[in-house]
This record gives C-alpha cells, structure tokens and sequence, in this order.
C-alpha cells in the first residue's frame, strides 16, 4: 500500500524511459533512513524522496528506493521477510567517492564500518560500509 500523497515528480512511466544500462533498486525498511545514510555517508543528493520511493545520486551514479510496503504483492516480498539483511553477497561500489570520508561520516552517525581504508593490490583505496537494511557499500579512489 502505497504512503504518497499528490503527484510524483514524474510519473513512473516517464522516468522508467529516463533509465538505461544498469538499475539499482533497491527494496528497503524505511525510505527516509535508507535517504539519511546515502545523504550524510555517500554526500548523495536527492533527486526525488516520498515515503514509498526515493532516486538517489553521487556523480552520475543513480539508484532506487522502493519501501518494503510497496512490494507487499511481489514475488520477491517472500525473500525479503525471510532475510533480515537484504545486501548480503553484493558490493555496490561508488568509484570515486573518497573512502577515509566515507569511513568517518559512518562512524559518526552510528553506522557499520566492515572494513577500514585500505589501499588494495588492484590499485584502489577502499571501505566496506553498511546501511540499516544490510546494503553493503563501498566508497573507493583510484591510487
């Protein structure tokens, strides 16, 4: 069941037109944390935020928010009650995002750090960070 009140800012069917290459959307608990940790840990601007739906961006990096209440009729609503972490065994990776930042804006708002700033062999530096829902993050820079 859908929260929204009013129009979206375009409707799904336009913005569906706007995508192209790879989509992240991402099935969430609550849209206004899941915003609060992009906006505060990844510097993420919002393109457009209701209770069911969220576009967030860093750089020319875009992805989705879908609340859990709006996938109440999907076949995934199954996997989602089963799971309490829904990122387990995916890296969603913002290239150029740097990852010492990241770690400490984490930290400061009481999030997961997995794994601190390290300069890895396949030439970048990188973090692992978690959202409220389990999402796996991570911040990295060239070297």
């Amino acid at each position: 069941m859908k929260l929204r009140t009013g129009d979206p800012w375009m409707s799904a069917k336009d913005y569906a037109k706007t995508l192209c290459g790879l989509s992240l959307n991402l099935i969430v608990k609550d849209v206004d944390e899941s915003v609060r940790f992009a906006k505060s840990v990844l510097q993420a601007h919002a393109i457009y935020t209701d209770p069911d739906f969220a576009v967030m961006q860093v750089h020319q990096t875009q992805w989705m928010l879908h609340a859990d209440h709006c996938y109440d009729q999907h076949p995934m609503a199954k996997l989602l009650s089963a799971n309490g972490n829904r990122g387990c065994g995916i890296e969603i990776r913002l290239h150029g995002l740097d990852p010492d930042e990241a770690e400490s804006r984490a930290a400061e708002f009481g999030y997961t750090v997995l794994s601190e700033a390290q300069d890895k062999r396949h030439g970048v530096r990188e973090t692992y960070l978690t959202d409220r829902d389990g999402y796996v993050w991570v911040p990295d820079i060239a070297i």
